[in-house]
């Protein structure tokens, strides 16, 4: 599966610097990719760097943010769940330095309503992973107004509870508590649930 990835990637690149080369990035093509998926990160930068982008990368929060502050980029690509923390904290950061920046969140545990959160703060899209090159290029670069397309496949019941379930999670900033009492939800069966990966 990982090569099939790989080769995925690969391909798109070299498709992507014909059929995306009428795309004008601007003056500042630079992007950061906050990922702490090693391999993932190197292919979508490889991707995006075909496609016109001046590709800068970071593993994790601290290096987001350090990266950020040093350099705020003006297309930024941030994986919400990293292994130090959470990339809301990278956007933040991007935020207070530059308010013109394109971010995209990237989400592969399923919690949209972390997504929410970081397009509050100030992303314009964000994508379930995996999202290939060609979704991350074409969210970077859609024009205020543009509507991404409906998915194919909708969300399964299972998982429009799991999702409903995490925006009371994150309206009451996180409290266990406080979000069983609105859901009228056990405690205990709350945390198990918070604990599980979303269902497909």
């Amino acid at each position: 599966m990982k090569n099939m990835s790989e080769d995925r990637f690969g391909h798109q690149a070299t498709a992507g610097g014909d059929s995306h080369g009428d795309i004008d990035l601007g003056p500042d093509p630079s992007l950061l990719i906050v990922d702490d998926d090693a391999p993932l990160l190197r292919r979508l930068a490889r991707a995006m760097e075909a496609r016109g982008f001046t590709v800068d990368m970071a593993g994790s929060v601290a290096e987001g943010i350090a990266k950020a502050k040093a350099a705020a980029p003006k297309y930024a690509v941030v994986d919400l769940r990293l292994g130090d923390g959470n990339g809301l904290d990278v956007i933040e950061a991007i935020r207070e330095r530059r308010n013109d920046t394109r971010i995209i969140v990237l989400t592969g545990y399923g919690n949209i309503a972390t997504a929410v959160t970081a397009v509050k703060l100030g992303a314009v899209d964000y994508l379930s992973k995996p999202a290939d090159a060609d979704e991350v290029f074409n969210a970077l670069t859609q024009r205020p107004g543009e509507k991404a397309e409906v998915p194919e496949n909708p969300m399964s019941a299972d998982r429009v509870r799991w999702e409903h379930i995490q925006r009371v999670y994150e309206a009451c900033d996180r409290n266990v508590s406080e979000t069983a009492r609105r859901l009228n939800m056990h405690r205990r069966t709350l945390q198990r649930i918070l604990a599980k990966r979303a269902p497909k």
